[in-house]
């Protein structure tokens, strides 16, 4: 039977304390582990650049005390950024472009509960 791996990684809340505390370390653990060569889309509405985010993760990294240069460089390869409210159409607009051809997204709410719909 063929799997159906998932061909993207899209987290949203990319820029806050659950993406920097837990998501960038569980992210660069896997790819340490062979298990993560798929795109890496962080998704937020903080007004960043994608080169200040690749130092948030590099921060976490840090801060976590597991910072591996090898590993981070693979992650910061793959990972790219996707601006915007996530009320607003256009910003899943520009999500679906960010993912090009991918067609098993995998998506992560690391995101406030009073930003799910009710």
């Amino acid at each position: 039977m063929k799997k159906n791996n998932s061909d993207a990684f899209v987290f949203f809340g990319a820029t806050g304390d659950l993406a920097h505390k837990k998501v960038f370390p569980a992210l660069q653990a896997l790819i340490q582990r062979g298990e993560l060569d798929i795109p890496i889309i962080g998704v937020a509405r903080a007004g960043w650049t994608l080169d200040k985010l690749r130092r948030r993760a590099q921060d976490s990294l840090e801060q976590s005390g597991n910072f591996d240069a090898n590993a981070f460089a693979k992650l910061s390869a793959q990972l790219k950024y996707v601006e915007g409210d996530y009320s607003d159409p256009a910003t899943f607009r520009l999500l679906k472009k960010t993912l090009g051809n991918s067609k098993r997204p995998l998506h992560y709410m690391a995101i406030p509960p009073n930003l799910f719909g009710n």
